[in-house]
């Protein structure tokens, strides 16, 4: 029991150390994004602050798993997703009907041009 405790305690100074490494090495970054984008201007810069944002959130992340708490659901993500697929649905259901108009059409036409007249023979009596 005591090995788990001891291992679990080892795993979590590691991790705490990681952690740590990430928020300094995210600090760094962001002052020298400040000193970067002051000196280049356009897409460098929006490229750096691209870089110091994924810092952030990864450490941010990574403190909250540390502390227990779980990520959010992307709803926005979920949602779109939703929406997609009903699109491709109504899609894919107005193709089938489409197309099963077109074979009944198809169908109908094909019977009138083989269609026999029966008529029916005299009476004998």
């Amino acid at each position: 029991m005591f090995s788990r405790k001891n291992q679990a305690e080892k795993t979590a100074e590691e991790a705490w150390e990681h952690l740590q490494s990430a928020w300094a090495t995210a600090g760094k970054s962001a002052g020298r994004a400040g000193r970067k984008s002051r000196k280049v201007a356009g897409r460098a810069g929006d490229r750096v602050t691209y870089v110091t944002d994924e810092a952030w959130a990864r450490a941010n992340a990574a403190a909250s798993a540390l502390a227990g708490r779980r990520p959010r659901r992307p709803w926005g993500v979920i949602v779109a997703a939703g929406l997609v697929g009903i699109a491709a649905g109504w899609v894919a259901a107005g193709t089938a009907r489409a197309a099963l108009e077109r074979q009944a059409e198809n169908e109908e036409i094909e019977l009138a041009e083989t269609a026999v007249m029966v008529t029916p023979a005299p009476d004998e009596r």
